[in-house]
C-alpha cells in the first residue's frame, strides 16, 4: 500500500470531493425544481399535456446517463449551427454540459416520484379540501404538494444517492471530480487500488452524509404521517 501517494495527494481528492458535492447539488437543485410542475402536469387526464412529458421521461429512465451525456456533450459538437449559435459558450463547456445531463436525468426519475405520490394521496384528503371550498390552486399548494413531498422523501433519498454515484461520470469529460482526481493519481502512480480505494471512501463519507440528512429530513416531515 503506497499511502505516501494518497497523503500528498489528499488535497487533490478534497478539491474532487468538492467538485462532485457541487455537480450533485446544482443537479439535485435544477432537477428538483423542474420535477415539481412537470409531475403536477404529468398526473392530468389530459393527453396532450401528460404525454410529451411521459416520453421525455421514458426516454431518459431508458438509456444510460453516459450515453446522454456524450450526446450532449460531443453529439451537439458537431453540428454547424450549434457551433455557430449563442448558444456554443455554454456548450462547448464540460462543467455546463455535466451539470444539464445530471439535471436532465435525475429530473425524469423525480418527476415519476413525485407524480406516483400524487397519484398515492389518499382521497379523502382531497374531499376534505373541497369540502372546505378550496380552489384547485390553493388545494394543489397547500395539501397535495405538502402531502406528496412528504410522501416522495423516501423514494427521492434513493434517487439522490444514485445521483451522487452518476457524478463519478462527469471524469470522462474533463471535469476534476472524485473519480478524476483518482485517475490523475493512479495514472502518475501507478497505484489503481489505492487510488480508487480512496475515493470510495470519499463517496462513502458522502453517501454517509446524505442518508444522514433524509433521515433527519423523514423523522420531521414524515411524523405525522406515521402510525401512533
Amino acid at each position: 500500500m503506497n499511502l505516501e501517494a494518497i497523503t500528498d495527494n489528499l488535497p487533490l481528492y478534497l478539491s474532487g470531493a468538492w467538485t462532485t458535492f457541487e455537480l450533485l447539488i446544482i443537479s439535485l437543485g435544477l432537477g428538483l425544481a423542474f420535477a415539481i410542475p412537470l409531475a403536477v402536469l404529468r398526473t392530468l387526464p389530459q393527453a396532450w399535456i401528460s404525454r410529451p412529458i411521459w416520453v421525455y421521461t421514458y426516454v431518459f429512465r431508458g438509456t444510460p446517463m453516459l450515453v446522454q451525456l456524450f450526446l450532449i456533450y460531443y453529439g451537439l459538437a458537431q453540428f454547424e449551427w450549434m457551433q455557430n449559435s449563442a448558444l456554443w459558450p455554454y456548450f462547448s463547456s464540460a462543467w455546463f454540459c455535466a451539470c444539464l445531463t445530471f439535471a436532465l436525468n435525475t429530473c425524469a426519475y423525480t418527476v415519476e416520484i413525485i407524480a406516483g405520490s400524487i397519484r398515492a394521496l389518499p382521497a379523502g384528503e382531497i374531499e376534505a379540501a373541497k369540502a372546505l371550498g378550496m380552489s384547485r390552486w390553493v388545494m394543489l399548494r397547500r395539501i397535495v404538494l405538502p402531502s406528496a413531498l412528504r410522501r416522495a422523501l423516501p423514494a427521492y433519498s434513493n434517487e439522490a444517492i444514485f445521483m451522487l454515484h452518476g457524478t463519478a461520470l462527469a471524469s470522462i469529460v474533463t471535469i476534476m471530480d472524485l473519480t478524476g482526481a483518482a485517475r490523475q493519481v493512479n495514472s502518475t502512480y501507478y497505484i489503481p487500488f489505492e487510488a480508487f480505494i480512496t475515493a470510495a471512501v470519499f463517496y462513502l463519507l458522502l453517501t454517509l452524509a446524505l442518508v444522514g440528512l433524509f433521515h433527519l429530513a423523514e423523522r420531521r416531515w414524515l411524523r405525522p404521517l406515521m402510525a401512533r
